[in-house]
């Protein structure tokens, strides 16, 4: 049965609860898998959701930080989580449909400002998260399975408006797309929306700074879509709703759609 999924770090589930409504609302898509929560589980506001059909939930959640939620028009169920680089922080939810196919949605820390953890602890915690998520996936080989979620690094040249200028910037410095590199090679991960879309600039986030931020379009792709080997031709439709960006009072990152037949 085919089904359409999108990632979006929304920057606050609370705060941008309408942003969340109308993208259901226009989109439909079968399941939307969320990042950036900054909400315990319990205040996630589920009346809206649940009356436009995603009457399914699972989420981890914590008071004003992260949190990741997935809802779902299909039954799913609780596949657990993962408390990478021992954090404590709520990064990570994995939900299973009734076929078998597992979804993991993923929230990687964004890594502070300067990229050296002999001076910046965020970011030799983002490093460690994902040798964490590397050694996972060695350990335990995933199959059946989609993964999702603001990774927070643009891992190709064309997924940064700049490649030279950002060489020395969090989030697409060689020494992230070699750690992600490694996550993907673990796993053995097809990286969905590059698979369907393999030429030419795409973005998924611009920054707040930028007030002209769409004409001056200096964005990154952050947020992706992956599967593994066994699953992966059956993704397509890949797509980005740029005009997302725009909405009022948006999140700095745009929604990620791929659609499934399975």
């Amino acid at each position: 049965m085919p089904f359409t999924l999108a990632t979006w770090n929304i920057n606050s589930v609370r705060l941008r609860e309408g942003l969340v409504l109308r993208l259901l609302e226009e989109e439909a898509p079968d399941i939307l898998c969320l990042q950036e929560c900054k909400s315990p589980v319990e205040k996630i506001p589920i009346e809206g959701f649940q009356a436009l059909g995603y009457i399914h939930m699972v989420a981890r959640g914590q008071k004003g930080y992260n949190g990741v939620a997935i809802l779902s028009k299909l039954p799913i169920e609780d596949a657990g989580d993962l408390d990478h680089a021992g954090l404590g922080h709520a990064r990570h939810v994995a939900a299973r449909l009734e076929s078998g196919v597992t979804i993991h949605n993923f929230y990687v820390p964004a890594g502070g400002d300067k990229p050296d953890r002999a001076v910046n602890e965020k970011f030799g915690q983002k490093l460690d998260y994902l040798t964490d998520m590397r050694n996972d996936f060695h350990a335990e080989k995933p199959a059946k399975s989609i993964l999702v979620g603001d990774l927070n690094i643009a891992p190709r040249e064309d997924d940064v408006w700049n490649h030279k200028q950002l060489l020395k910037v969090v989030s697409h410095t060689p020494i992230e797309v070699e750690h992600l590199a490694e996550t993907q090679d673990a796993g053995g991960w097809v990286d969905i929306t590059r698979q369907d879309i393999p030429e030419g600039n795409l973005y998924s986030w611009w920054s707040y700074r930028a007030p002209d931020w769409d004409a001056a379009d200096k964005g990154r792709r952050l947020d992706h879509v992956w599967a593994t080997p066994d699953i992966s031709n059956a993704g397509h439709s890949s797509r980005i709703r740029r005009d997302v960006r725009g909405w009022e009072q948006p999140s700095d990152h745009a929604p990620v759609f791929a659609t499934f037949d399975l």
